[in-house]
């Protein structure tokens, strides 16, 4: 739950600090006190979409900071995720800049909006009048339908066999050409086949080629070079290496057992002489080895522009022209077996497509059983809402295309709920005869009825009371209270009835000089809570009349809690 909220710098809040507590809590204030940025706020804190025109004016950053002390079920799913709880408490804090630019951390540590984003999904949900109009969208039903009947698995594994199914008709379909197409391409392949197999490349040739025509075109350099360095060593000159070494060699030989410096000598100068020897020999032998083919390197030349010429046609490098060769060879030959693979594909789509459609059938089955129960629960919820004369039918009907079922991502059935509002009245779609007030109820019908299953501990309601008064109101705040029993709820109201059966009761205040607006955010105490509900309930002018039904509301709610 949400045990703590820092807000700095967000529009007209300066900065404050709200703790918060299990139960149901209620924020009311007067309209343009900041309800609604306390809620943006929170939001943005959970790596909403948000813009940079939320800052203060005049400050360089607003920064929202919130605290939850996180469930065992709701820990294991952020675990998930690569982040660390510590001690069963995560700390967020999101960072806007006013160049629109934001920084994330959770305990700490720098992270991805995207991770935000998901591990927020475990601790807190926003409904408003978005969640309403939501309502109206029959895909949600859907949802709703499958999220009830827990049809997770079933539905993963059907999707899975979607998409085997899509990809086996993919493949088919690409067999299916335009004949003249077809010996197009079966030409093109095969000149190109031809092309790069007559050329009889090998991997690594190329590089290989390169490495001789560098030296054929320094051969004269080599050649030269070689025979002058022969000549150093061993040539008839006087000054030859070898003949130098061997006479110092000669002269230290009778000296050498008088001095053991001078017997080191002599011995390094035997190595040297063979060593001059040994490379005297095989620097000759190369040499005589050593030939020059002008036409070699013309041929090397020709060779070399040819696989340049193919590698600008079909590939970067040799080996990317073998593998361009066995791609071609593969699709000609899947052109020219096209009716024995057509044949073999179209038996493996039947295949494929029966799996399907049990698997299709098992899901249409679930869902039919699931959509009485659900049904059933809403029913009770809505009763308990004071909506006794309304009928609440859940629809599933099959989605068919030429007779046949057709197959979707979700199936082949098609959900949508169904409402009457008054006895006689026949069951129509709940997006066209449904009002403001009646659609904030059945939203809560339906919270209701998922709250139990539900990992998110923390559920924020604003303004659910919209188009809604008198007993309804009650009702929903009854509601509410029932909720709070094993949810962390906050809702924003401006109904005395709700915000009455609230375990704690906040005050959102504007406060404005000449220079500045501030928004305040403060607990209030029984008494405070006693004169916010007649200021509610009367207007501007309290009364004695409207402070005895403040307090007559205090303790009908504190009989409702009773029985929580």
């Amino acid at each position: 739950m949400l045990r703590e909220l820092h807000i700095k710098n967000v529009a007209v809040i300066e900065e404050i600090t709200v703790d918060f507590f299990s139960g149901f809590h209620v924020l009311t204030g007067e309209t343009g006190a900041g309800k609604s940025i306390l809620i943006d706020s929170i939001h943005m804190g959970l790596g909403g979409r948000t813009s940079k025109d939320l800052i203060r004016t005049g400050a360089e950053s607003a920064t929202v900071d919130l605290c939850f002390e996180v469930n065992s079920a709701a820990a294991k799913g952020i675990e998930e995720l690569g982040v660390d709880t510590e001690d069963g408490m995560l700390y967020i804090s999101r960072k806007l800049d006013t160049d629109g630019k934001s920084k994330c951390r959770i305990n700490g540590r720098m992270v991805p909006l995207s991770q935000l984003k998901e591990a927020a999904a475990y601790l807190l949900t926003i409904h408003g009048q978005n969640d309403n109009q939501s309502l109206l969208d029959p895909k949600t039903h859907l949802q709703f339908v499958d999220r009830f009947g827990k049809n997770t698995d079933l539905l993963a594994r059907y999707r899975a066999q979607y998409q085997k199914v899509l990809d086996c008709e993919k493949r088919l379909d690409s067999l299916v050409t335009d004949e003249k197409e077809k010996a197009y391409r079966v030409d093109l392949l095969r000149f190109q086949i031809q092309e790069i197999t007559a050329a009889n490349l090998t991997d690594g040739e190329e590089e290989e080629l390169l490495q001789r025509q560098e030296y054929l075109s320094h051969f004269e350099q080599i050649a030269q070079s070689g025979s002058g360095a022969y000549e150093a060593l061993y040539g008839a000159e006087s000054a030859a290496a070898y003949d130098q070494v061997s006479y110092a060699l000669h002269q230290l030989e009778d000296v050498r057992r008088l001095d053991e410096t001078l017997e080191g000598y002599y011995q390094t100068l035997h190595s040297v002489l063979a060593d001059l020897e040994d490379v005297t020999h095989e620097l000759k032998s190369y040499m005589e080895q050593v030939e020059f083919d002008p036409s070699e390197l013309e041929q090397i030349g020709d060779r070399l522009q040819l696989i340049a010429g193919l590698k600008r046609k079909y590939g970067g490098t040799t080996a990317d022209l073998l593998a361009y060769l066995e791609k071609a060879e593969e699709e000609l030959s899947g052109i020219e077996n096209s009716d024995a693979l057509r044949e073999t594909l179209t038996k493996e789509l039947e295949k494929e497509k029966a799996v399907l459609g049990d698997l299709a059938k098992e899901l249409t089955l679930r869902r039919t059983e699931t959509a009485k129960d659900l049904q059933i629960k809403i029913m009770e919820e809505l009763y308990d809402l004071d909506m006794q004369k309304m009928r609440f039918s859940v629809g599933i009907e099959p989605i068919q295309k030429d007779g046949a079922p057709h197959f979707t991502a979700d199936g082949c059935d098609r959900v949508e709920f169904f409402i009457s509002g008054n006895p006689g009245e026949p069951l129509k779609p709940l997006a066209k005869i449904a009002s403001g007030g009646e659609m904030s109820r059945i939203m809560l019908a339906i919270k209701s009825v998922f709250a139990d299953g539900d990992v998110v501990e923390t559920l924020i309601f604003d303004e659910i009371d919209t188009g809604v008064s008198g007993r309804a109101a009650q009702k929903i705040a009854e509601k509410l209270c029932m909720l709070a029993k094993h949810h962390q709820i906050l809702c924003i109201t401006h109904l005395a009835q709700i915000a009455g059966m609230a375990d704690v009761h906040y005050l959102i205040e504007k406060h404005s000089d000449q220079e500045s607006t501030a928004t305040s955010v403060r607990q209030l105490d029984e008494t405070e809570r006693k004169a916010e509900l007649a200021r509610i309930i009367g207007g501007v002018k309290v009364t004695d009349l409207t402070m005895q039904a403040a307090q007559e509301m205090l303790n009908l709610a504190a009989a409702v809690k009773e029985r929580r």
